[in-house]
């Protein structure tokens, strides 16, 4: 099964309208390769393509995403004759310190979507991750993890679902005192016809049962996704053992329990750990009800005695 039809199979059949998010865009077709100059190899995303780019009118280092044209158009297919806001009118909403800054969005003469973002100068939270590299994070573990809540928080604040909560979408900042929440292609706006069951979209390994299983979803999908999330830069392992990556891995987030936090790191401290372990509850009435929730739940616990 290729790429793209490993996206397809995730798509859902049914959808709901939303409120339409007014921004300003770029009104004309932009020639992406006369404005833009390359500076890094393109990394892929879920609708896809980031890269480092110049700005030969502003001469100002951006990010930079091209969607693909295929993934969007099965995505948003089942919200045709719709008021679902696109990537960039929902990104262009979003102003936090934790979230990264979106500086334009429109279409390129080749028919793809792009968005024009803020550069951040450091390492994505996966790649610190994969380094399992204990030295690397302690003593910034606590910050990470309270700016990523925050980020979440703020985007769920503004009405909205993310829905592709995982390490690769947060970019560190260069000495990992802090990071920004990015990617908004899978987000949609926190409303009943959004959240009735069947779109089955996101990262499989950090689904939340109810995506899984196609049941009705709110925005705590989201924190089940942080806490897989945070489970992971806690021990550098995921919560169920992992044979394989695709959406048959996603099927034992609620067939098997967790792995206690504490058996893959016994000083961490209490408080943090417990918190983390309710965000992972398959059950979403068990789960913390919110990020405001959880960050509250973590306020007293001290850096230096969070890992």
């Amino acid at each position: 099964m290729g790429l793209l039809d490993s996206f397809r199979s995730l798509i859902g059949k049914e959808g709901a309208p939303g409120d339409r998010v007014r921004v300003a865009a770029n009104p004309k077709k932009l020639d992406f390769e006369a404005r833009f100059e390359r500076l890094r190899s393109s990394v892929s995303g879920t609708m896809g393509n980031f890269f480092v780019a110049r700005d030969r009118q502003s001469k100002r280092i951006v990010g930079v995403k091209i969607c693909d044209p295929e993934k969007v158009q099965y995505f948003e297919a089942r919200f045709q004759g719709l008021k679902k806001p696109s990537e960039g009118e929902i990104a262009m909403r979003m102003h936090h310190p934790c979230v990264v800054e979106t500086l334009e969005f429109g279409t390129t003469t080749k028919g793809e979507r792009y968005l024009v973002m803020e550069f951040v100068e450091g390492p994505g939270l996966q790649q610190v991750i994969q380094k399992a590299d204990e030295q690397l994070v302690a003593g910034k573990r606590l910050t990470l993890l309270r700016q990523m809540a925050e980020g979440l928080a703020y985007v769920h604040s503004q009405g909205f679902i993310h829905r592709d909560i995982c390490p690769r979408n947060y970019i560190c900042l260069p000495e990992l005192d802090g990071l920004k929440l990015i990617d908004f292609g899978l987000t949609v706006p926190a409303t009943p016809p959004f959240m009735a069951p069947g779109n089955r979209t996101g990262t499989p390994l950090f689904m939340s049962p109810e995506i899984v299983r196609r049941k009705a979803t709110d925005k705590r999908v989201d924190i089940f996704s942080f806490g897989v999330s945070a489970y992971r830069l806690c021990t550098f392992e995921f919560p169920w053992p992992v044979a394989e990556t695709n959406g048959r891995a996603a099927l034992q987030h609620d067939t098997h329990p967790p792995i206690d936090i504490f058996r893959r790191k016994p000083d961490l401290h209490p408080a943090l750990g417990r918190a983390i372990m309710q965000c992972l509850q398959p059950d979403a009435a068990e789960r913390a009800p919110s990020m405001d929730v959880f960050l509250r739940q973590i306020a007293a616990v001290p850096n230096e005695r969070a890992e």
